[in-house]
């Protein structure tokens, strides 16, 4: 089997015996991109191009619904079986998504387990208190980009409420710096701090954040956590309930 997306690759190294496991993107083998870089150490690379995947010769190939398009539609042509998993948008899709590819992979009991394990973590977080913090996430060049069904459900999960999702947001998707002053959030979550220097990190030193950092809790996230819709999603929530809780005590 062959996995060639990011979040299959999580997917498929979380459900398959190594044995069974011919290659993975050189993504899957990042620990900072990664959860599962771990388990992904001695699986050969790729990076999503037919050829190299012809070769090997999979049973089954596992590929994300917008990416590495050409080599599909090539694998398809010649035969090779691939499973296209879309992004789940809420984390019963999530259950849905683990369930479909452990069923295919004949692995139905392992699919169930991370299930279970994932919502053991996510009742163990659920707020007990009825205030609801106000929080945003803020990406490269000082944006949020948090708004989403998904990452809506996280931060709700977690006690909180999502500025990108509220009405009159500017542009949602893309809410400038400006704007998360003036709406006086409660929480600051910090989505990219693992990843190397980029000039679209340095407005993360601009003034505007050290008053943010003032005024509110400050949390880093690890993007590896959410950048995929998988069973790591959990661990964001209890990273977010955390930052909750510190904020109430504070």
């Amino acid at each position: 089997m062959v996995s060639l997306n990011l979040c299959t690759d999580e997917l498929l190294l979380r459900l398959a015996p190594r044995d069974q496991i011919a290659s993975v993107t050189w993504l899957g083998k990042d620990s900072r991109r990664s959860t599962v870089a771990a388990l992904a150490a001695d699986v050969p690379a790729n990076r999503g191009l037919a050829e190299e995947i012809v070769t090997l010769k999979p049973d089954l190939v596992l590929a994300g619904a917008h990416d590495a398009r050409p080599a599909v539609a090539f694998l398809k042509s010649h035969g090779t079986e691939v499973l296209d998993l879309a992004i789940p948008q809420n984390l019963a899709e999530v259950r849905d998504q683990i369930r479909g590819v452990a069923s295919a992979l004949g692995r139905g009991s392992a699919g169930e387990d991370i299930i279970a394990r994932m919502d053991a973590k996510l009742a163990a977080t659920v707020p007990r208190a009825s205030a609801r913090p106000r929080a945003v996430m803020l990406g490269p060049n000082g944006f949020a980009t948090s708004y989403s069904p998904l990452m809506n459900e996280v931060f709700a999960r977690a006690g909180l409420d999502n500025l990108a999702a509220e009405p009159g947001t500017p542009e949602r998707t893309h809410i400038p710096i400006e704007h998360v002053l003036m709406a006086g959030v409660d929480i600051v979550v910090i989505e990219d701090a693992e990843r190397g220097p980029a000039l679209a990190q340095e407005l993360m030193r601009h003034p505007a954040i050290a008053a943010l950092r003032e005024q509110a809790t400050v949390v880093e996230l690890p993007s590896r956590l959410w950048a995929c819709a998988g069973p790591q999603l959990s661990d964001a929530v209890e990273i977010l309930a955390k930052a909750r809780a510190e904020h109430r005590a504070n």
